[in-house]
């Protein structure tokens, strides 16, 4: 009964509100109305979940008939217990957070990222601090945007860096990255990078270590991955080597490769010679990597050789190595990245942006404005109070001039200078700056709120899923109550119904009922025997019995036919013995024995609960009917036939 009442839920269990003008009402039930649209919905979603379709009449029936259990739950005030709303309001939190983000743009994101992962870009680069406050943020941004259009003009790339990066690799690289991956750097980064053409310099990007700005020389098709294998001889790593350090190296190197050229196992070697601490021990195995993961000697050399080739003793700056190409892999299909690149997704900013595009897109709909007027009136206040101190952020803390709307709604500058720290010291320009910087977060915090309470009424989908969720619970909570839970508990309706329909239950075949007992090996049931014996068939024989052998022995109750359980099989039914492996190997009857028909309620009591549950479903119903008065208006349902 609960699976089928259950799937009912599925199918008739949500509401959809449609505007009064275009949704006229379809039926009151007990006075509360209801409307075409939502009728509508869920007839139409009925009829696709049917093998057997029902006609329009016989759905109405059953709708008005879900609708007065919905309806009885209410008037219980089901709807009000503790327990209902926390299940419901933890349902609609888990429920509400795919509606909190736009479903499209990771998909988008991830192909975005497979299809960067099959490009490698060169690139120059020059970084400028992102300053210490948003003043300074302003002229930073200012003088990247300067020194754009100094390079666009002409001039020399590596001279500009050299006066103005703070990038601490412009030492060895001039500011030449050269070729670059996806997945390497921060995504704003990587985003401004490919998406600047061939011989552009890209507009400044900002991430947390500063601003950037990046000229893209060329763009290449990946070459996928190589596995190699290497033996290295170190450079002293407490200072620069000297050129007889070096040698020192290189002879070591050289005579290692003598070995190699003899037909030495390149393992073996590697095991033995090589002072790299992380691969020596699998024989300067280094796993698949791909260009621009390691340094640019070793990658050069490692991608030039083919499979199985060894290479000449050459130098990076960590020493001298040897290197023997195992294998290559070109790029993998998209479903094979795809879980290396949604991890790399989930770990970086990119795992916002879905949330981030749902609020972009809840500020257009609720018309969020920051008040274009806010900048000047921040700034005569400062000036006003003389300057930034804690009797400015007292005052601003009173002030109730709007500094952002959006829907109905306005949040003054108090909300926003309630997160001002009144110890900080700042001038009039970062002040202003300070104050205009808090207002994003909040604004953010604010609108998503307010569209998360609206869904419910903004939101047709999420509308659907939470009432059905809600009816759903209200249905099997009175059902429960009417039905399941009152058909077991009432023991005289039970007995009644038994009485009243004997005729119903019989079988076409004798059971056992009574108790058997089985005990651990033939001793513990020969004094179990001895025992019965001695104290009789009494009423508290089980009690006693238990008492004494406790989990030496095991006694269970049953009303069972044949097949249905073994012991009873076994001395009842002529049925194979109790294998000597069990635990309870030895039984016997303790009392009861063959019976043809049953004799009280309980010996059926599973199918006549089933049976009177039924009958107490058709009694609830008609008393519903009597009780809940349902007017259909008939003009608007002809609209559906």
């Amino acid at each position: 009964m609960k699976h089928k009442l259950l799937l009912s839920t599925v199918l008739v269990g949500s509401v959809l509100l449609a505007t009064a003008a275009k949704d006229p009402v379809l039926m009151k039930i007990n006075g509360k109305d209801v409307k075409l649209s939502e009728f509508e919905y869920l007839y139409n979603k009925n009829s696709k979940q049917q093998v057997e379709k029902e006609t329009l009449d016989q759905y109405v029936d059953r709708f008005i008939t879900y609708k007065l259990k919905v309806t009885d739950a209410e008037a219980a005030k089901l709807d009000t217990l503790p327990s209902f709303k926390k299940e419901l309001d933890g349902y609609r939190d888990e429920m509400v957070r795919p509606f909190l983000e736009d479903t499209t743009v990771k998909e988008r994101l991830v192909r975005e990222a497979y299809e960067r992962f099959t490009k490698n870009v060169d690139v120059d680069h020059l970084m400028l601090s992102l300053g210490k406050d948003y003043a300074d943020n302003k002229k930073q941004l200012a003088l990247a945007d300067s020194l754009r259009t100094v390079l666009k003009n002409g001039a020399v790339w590596d001279s500009v860096a050299a006066k103005y990066t703070i990038d601490p690799s412009f030492a060895r690289n001039s500011g030449h990255y050269g070729f670059i991956r996806a997945g390497q750097f921060p995504y704003s980064f990587e985003y401004g990078v490919y998406n600047t053409p061939v011989g552009e310099i890209s507009q400044p990007i900002r991430t947390d270590f500063g601003i950037h700005l990046v000229r893209v020389n060329a763009i290449r098709d990946d070459e996928g991955t190589v596995r190699a294998r290497h033996i290295l001889r170190l450079f002293p790593r407490t200072h620069k080597p000297t050129d007889e350090e070096k040698q020192a190296v290189k002879q070591k190197i050289d005579s290692i490769f003598e070995l190699v050229k003899a037909g030495g196992n390149f393992e073996e070697l590697a095991k033995q010679y090589s002072e790299d601490p992380g691969s020596a021990k699998r024989g300067g195995d280094l796993g698949f990597f791909s260009r621009g993961q390691m340094v640019p000697q070793f990658d050069k050399v490692s991608f030039t050789l083919k499979n199985g080739e060894i290479s000449e003793p050459f130098e990076t700056s960590y020493g001298y190595h040897i290197v023997q190409r195992l294998e290559n892999k070109g790029f993998m299909p998209l479903e094979e990245a795809r879980p290396r690149i949604e991890k790399a997704i989930s770990m970086d900013e990119r795992a916002k942006m879905p949330q981030m595009v749902k609020l972009a897109e809840a500020k257009k709909q609720y018309n969020y404005q920051v008040n274009p007027k806010l900048e000047k009136h921040i700034e005569d206040a400062i000036k006003a109070n003389g300057g930034y101190d804690s009797t400015l952020v007292a005052t601003l803390r009173s002030d109730n001039f709007p500094a952002f709307t959006y829907a109905n709604e306005a949040t003054p500058v108090s909300v926003i200078a309630a997160k001002l720290n009144p110890k900080t010291k700042l001038n009039d320009e970062s002040a202003k700056g300070y104050f205009m910087s808090l207002i994003g977060d909040i604004a953010d915090a604010q609108v998503m709120k307010y569209y998360t309470d609206n869904l419910i009424n903004d939101n047709t989908e999420f509308r659907n899923l939470l009432n059905e969720y809600r009816d759903g619970m209200l249905l099997f909570e009175i059902s429960n109550r009417k039905v399941w839970e009152g058909a077991g508990k009432d023991t005289t309706g039970l007995k009644n119904y038994f009485e009243q329909n004997r005729a119903k239950y019989t079988w076409s075949e004798p059971h056992f009922k009574g108790i058997i007992l089985s005990a651990k090996g033939d001793s513990i049931l020969d004094a179990v025997k001895a025992d019965i014996l001695k104290v009789g068939h009494v009423d508290s024989l089980p009690t006693y019995l238990h008492k004494k052998y406790s989990n030496s022995i095991k006694m269970e109750r049953m009303v069972v036919v044949k097949g249905e359980n073994q012991l009873a099989d076994f001395l009842c039914f002529n049925g194979p013995a109790i294998p000597e492996t069990a635990k309870y190997n030895r039984a016997i009857i303790l009392e009861g024995g063959l019976i043809n028909a049953p004799e009280v309620y309980t010996d059926v009591k599973g199918q006549l609960t089933s049976d009177y549950q039924d009958v107490l479903e058709k009694q609830w119903v008609e008393e519903l009917k009597a009780k809940y008065p349902v007017v259909v208006d008939k003009r608007v349902l002809k609209k559906l036939r």
